[in-house]
């Protein structure tokens, strides 16, 4: 088991197995870290000894933080909330508008996950989380097993909420970060930037490109995930093509296999 929990936008989880085909040699005995956490397929697949994890998503590290430090208390107290309409848009009304205890704050962000419409997680421009209910026969929404892995695999991990850049000062010759970037666009029209009402825009891929080049220099090794035209930011560095299956539609014949593209300085 991955020890993944939650169901995520853009998660790894189908190519996980090609990006730990790049990494180098001996990587129980190296640093990993993870500036664009999400739903962690990567994390929890390579189980490493120690490194650090973010997200811009304080209520998402938040919930690893839980995880880790009471996953029995967060199991508790999730298995108290029904899967129901009418009880999960009163749930979500407490999420958005109320002041709550970590533990439940990790709850209602479990159980909205499981039980919300795709396993979205969407907030509008003043930050209120608006993904509407999810219809399914018989959601697992506290995955107990699940939950204490992670716990486990989460011990040695420094949970952070800062800007990706900060990997660049914690990183150390020889270590791996892995960077999961909100994609760029495959057109001009199809940027999705509701995961955090500050988006992920042109800019933001050129610096994150700079940082790999920063990386690169101290001898870090990195991977970063992208869409195909992101491949014009990264030459002079080795570029692996695949297919992956986009989940981001909302119809089910745009979810079709789009080109990926995987870059490293492993292996140059």
């Amino acid at each position: 088991m991955s020890g993944m929990i939650l169901k995520w936008l853009g998660g790894k989880r189908r190519i996980v197995a090609a990006i730990i085909g790049l990494l180098p040699d001996n990587i129980e005995n190296r640093g990993y870290h993870e500036p664009f956490l999400g739903g962690g397929a990567v994390l929890f697949a390579l189980r490493p000894a120690r490194g650090t994890a973010n997200d811009v998503n304080l209520r998402l590290i938040n919930f690893y933080r839980v995880v880790r430090d009471n996953p029995y208390q967060l199991i508790e107290e999730a298995k108290q909330f029904l899967y129901d309409r009418e009880i999960y848009y009163r749930l979500r009304d407490r999420f958005n508008t109320t002041t709550l205890s970590p533990i439940e704050d990790a709850a209602l962000f479990l159980y909205l996950n499981k039980t919300g419409y795709n396993g979205l997680y969407r907030v509008n421009s003043k930050g209120i989380f608006n993904v509407p209910f999810g219809r399914y026969k018989n959601p697992n929404i506290v995955p107990e097993v699940k939950i204490v892995e992670a716990s486990q695999v989460l011990r040695n991990i420094d949970l952070r909420c800062e800007d990706f850049s900060y990997v660049v000062n914690v990183a150390k010759e020889g270590d791996i970060v892995y960077l999961d970037p909100p994609y760029k666009p495959l057109n001009k029209t199809s940027y999705f930037t509701s995961y955090n009402p500050d988006g992920f825009n042109e800019n933001e891929q050129i610096r994150l490109r700079n940082i790999c080049i920063e990386l690169d220099r101290k001898n870090i090794f990195f991977i970063v995930s992208n869409s195909g035209p992101a491949v014009e930011l990264y030459n002079g560095f080795k570029i692996k093509k695949i297919l992956a299956n986009r989940s981001i539609n909302s119809k089910a014949s745009g979810r079709g296999p789009i080109n990926e593209i995987l870059v490293t300085n492993i292996g140059i």
